[in-house]
């Protein structure tokens, strides 16, 4: 299968594209600089230059494709505070893709990331999200939902939902990056409240073959979960953090959270367990890596170049 990648120079692109390579599907991947085209013709994949907002470009890809693996986000610009802005412009791509395939009449694949904490921004709290849970619009979900939709108009539609930490020595400016930043910072590993709320957790290796095997595979119309641990108490993740730093883990108080967490202060609160046993079911896939805890435990987070990469 020929099959498009944006976001192919990236933390999961660095994965997705050898897992497709080895699968001999032949793969094209989107760079929008110099060093990200070296990346991607380094991992073995044909480069096509371009960035979100070339939409005719996306078209002309995706057209030109079997099908479509949609990973880019301008992370950049969420963390800067433009999320709404980041989020229009994916909207804006992946319907441009998607209209491209619909207009195939073959029902080409179009798989892409979406992530497991819009189900705890959208309430769902208390009990594991699932495969079948859904919301109604948002700011993500509504790209989610269009990709959904779009098996109405013969495309083999599904959505990927990351956890919010995907994990690995090939994640360098994830969100465990980011949590172990901040501990760096304040000289403290921090959780919020009583850390008793959950976080589910799974390894990129093990995301990207839940990715192939979508593009492969997945009935249109799909909602697929990439999640190895279902929920990790915050807790215990700044504890893990806090030994491998050696520094002391301890709450952050209310008033304390915008300061120390940053980016993170709207979602780290938020009570996250998720399921992944449809997913499981319907695909036959199973994560094969260690958990979160075992691989920070693991040391390469705190390595040079997990520091400096």
């Amino acid at each position: 299968m020929r099959v498009f990648v944006t976001g192919a120079s990236g933390h999961l692109g660095s994965a997705v594209i050898p897992e497709l390579l080895a699968a001999s599907h032949h793969v094209t991947g989107l760079a929008r600089s110099d060093s990200s085209a070296a990346a991607v013709a380094a991992l073995g994949a044909e480069v096509r230059r371009g960035d979100l907002d070339d939409l005719d470009g996306l078209r002309e890809a995706a057209a030109s494709a079997d099908g479509v693996i949609h990973l880019a986000f301008k992370h950049e610009a969420m963390r800067s505070g433009a999320f709404l802005d980041a989020v229009d412009a994916d909207r804006r791509a992946v319907e441009a893709m998607g209209d491209a395939l619909a207009g195939s009449g073959t029902g080409k694949p179009l798989v892409i990331a979406s992530g497991t904490l819009m189900l705890a921004l959208g309430g769902i709290s208390g009990r594991a999200g699932t495969e079948a849970d859904f919301l109604p619009a948002g700011p993500r979900i509504d790209t989610e939902n269009a990709v959904i939709a779009m098996a109405e108009r013969g495309v083999r539609s599904s959505a990927v939902r990351l956890p919010p930490l995907v994990h690995s020595d090939l994640d360098h400016h994830g969100f465990t990056p980011a949590l172990i930043g901040f501990a760096r910072a304040k000289g403290y590993s921090g959780y919020p409240g009583d850390g008793a709320n959950r976080w589910p957790a799974g390894h990129t290796l093990g995301a990207a073959r839940l990715f192939r095997l979508a593009l492969e595979k997945a009935p249109a119309g799909s909602r697929l979960h990439a999640v190895g641990d279902e929920g990790i108490p915050l807790r215990e993740i700044a504890e893990a953090i806090a030994r491998n730093l050696d520094v002391p883990a301890k709450s952050v108080p209310a008033e304390e959270v915008p300061d120390y967490f940053q980016f993170l202060a709207a979602f780290i609160g938020l009570d996250n367990l998720t399921s992944s046993a449809r997913t499981r079911e319907l695909l036959g896939w199973e994560p094969a890596h260690p958990g979160l805890i075992a691989d920070i435990d693991a040391g390469h987070y705190f390595a040079p170049k997990a520091l400096h990469g």
